[in-house]
């Protein structure tokens, strides 16, 4: 089974939103916010694929400053092919872009055990804030 890694920047929100459905990360994503789902694509810095026979079969997507950090915060294989080594392809060919900077991704829960597997550091200190309001004492 040959599989096609490159860079398509331009990817289309609708083959995104596709992959997004076909692997587990639809449950946490905004898939019915066609606005959003266009920025994400949009706005990324690099936009990894994964094809099998011209399907879209996995994506990885990052924002970096291509020196200090990057942050994958898409990483999503359809599931059907799943346990191929798709995902860590995908990391890895990620991280060969940038290959100076910190690779940085939040696991969903159900692949947190994944991660240490393939030989990625976990970090406890990892924080987020969803909206403005659940910031404390901020004066604006």
């Amino acid at each position: 089974m040959e599989i096609i890694y490159q860079v398509e920047n331009n990817l289309s929100v609708t083959e995104f939103r596709d992959v997004l459905m076909r692997s587990t990360l639809g449950e946490r994503r905004p898939i019915d916010d066609n606005d959003r789902l266009e920025k994400m694509c949009k706005n990324a810095d690099i936009m990894l694929t994964a094809r099998f026979e011209g399907k879209l079969v996995g994506v990885a997507r990052s924002l970096s400053d291509y020196a200090y950090a990057t942050y994958l915060s898409d990483l999503g294989v359809d599931v059907e092919f799943q346990h191929l080594g798709i995902g860590k392809r995908l990391i890895a060919e990620t991280k060969k872009l940038v290959p100076e900077g910190k690779l940085i991704l939040l696991a969903a829960p159900t692949a947190r055990a994944y991660y240490p597997k393939i030989g990625m550091t976990q970090f406890e200190y990892s924080f987020y804030i969803d909206n403005l309001d659940e910031l404390k004492n901020v004066k604006y």
